[in-house]
């Protein structure tokens, strides 16, 4: 992982689809680069008074600010030369303050069955995500990733240790680089 000392890596997909687990352990990886696992759901979490849930239709500003947020934090630590996991139900089209980073940026999609992904919601409990039609639906959003298609991994029937596997081969493939 050293080589991609100030990089973003932005590991995407629905809820349920290992993105948090993989982007921990991805970022607590050894070596001699210094490694930031940013939450994309923590900055929605800041928000005390007035948050609308993220895949409500009337939540496309917050949505759209809190991207902004995110781009510029992730950007930020890797200008100053780390290595930075930002996990999140990020989708094509959330990616333009990404894009507009003056670092290298990689996106990918962890693309599991709709059925590994209610599963794994249903099994956390808590404060997560657990209703199945929200998280099917927002597992259908990646279903045509258009233009964005070849950043889709996939990852059924995968365990968590096959899928950080897998992130970090595609990773180092280089084919999963923003443009």
């Amino acid at each position: 992982m050293d080589r991609f000392a100030g990089q973003v890596l932005i590991l995407s997909g629905s809820p349920g689809s290992g993105k948090t687990t993989t982007a921990e352990a991805l970022a607590r990886l050894p070596g001699r680069t210094p490694k930031v696992h940013l939450h994309s759901d923590d900055f929605w979490g800041y928000i005390k008074h007035g948050h609308i849930d993220p895949w409500l239709p009337e939540a496309a500003d917050q949505n759209r600010m809190i991207m902004e947020i995110a781009a510029a934090v992730a950007g930020r630590y890797a200008a100053s030369g780390y290595f930075v996991v930002l996990d999140g139900v990020i989708g094509p089209w959330s990616l333009p303050p990404y894009r507009a980073l003056t670092v290298p940026n990689h996106y990918i999609v962890l693309r599991p069955e709709v059925k590994e992904a209610v599963a794994r919601c249903l099994a956390r409990g808590g404060d997560s995500l657990t209703d199945p039609v929200v998280v099917a639906g927002l597992h259908r959003q990646f279903a045509d990733l258009g233009d964005y298609a070849r950043h889709e991994l996939p990852t059924a029937g995968l365990d968590r240790h096959q899928v950080l596997g897998a992130v970090r081969t595609a990773l180092d493939s280089g084919d999963y680089r923003l443009a």
